[in-house]
């Protein structure tokens, strides 16, 4: 079973930058397509990006050409670089992870962003985007 550990939120003003790392363990971090959801109180998870096993990538509208989501197998980690930061970018950010034998089902131009297609949360980090 993979656990997944994110970190690198925090406190920014608007404008700022942050990169946001999701680790994995007990799996080897190729074998699975990983995603990054947000939420505010209240609110439903919001997809923000995904990479699939074959490190093709997918963007919510909100986030286009702000955000950029990598992977490095060696490390075991998918990181989601973040630019150009906005108040309403404030949320918990998650990765979710799915494996690889269910990913031609899942992660697909039009599915990728549904959250309870994913298998495997982490337990989130906080960005808060505030002057």
């Amino acid at each position: 079973q993979v656990q997944l550990v994110e970190s690198g939120g925090g406190l920014v003003p608007p404008g700022g930058s942050l990169r946001l790392s999701c680790v994995a363990s007990g799996a080897t971090l190729a074998s699975y397509a990983i995603a990054w959801f947000r939420q505010v109180p209240g609110k439903e998870k919001e997809a923000v990006s995904c990479i699939d096993s074959d490190d093709i990538v997918y963007y919510g509208d909100s986030v286009k050409g702000r955000f950029t989501i990598t992977r490095d197998n060696a490390e075991n980690t998918v990181y989601l670089q973040i630019h150009s930061l906005k108040p309403e970018d404030t949320a918990v950010y998650y990765c979710a992870a799915v494996s690889v034998t269910f990913e031609h089902i899942i992660v697909t131009p039009d599915s990728w962003f549904v959250p309870s297609d994913y298998d495997y949360w982490g337990q989130g980090t906080q960005v808060t985007v505030s002057s």
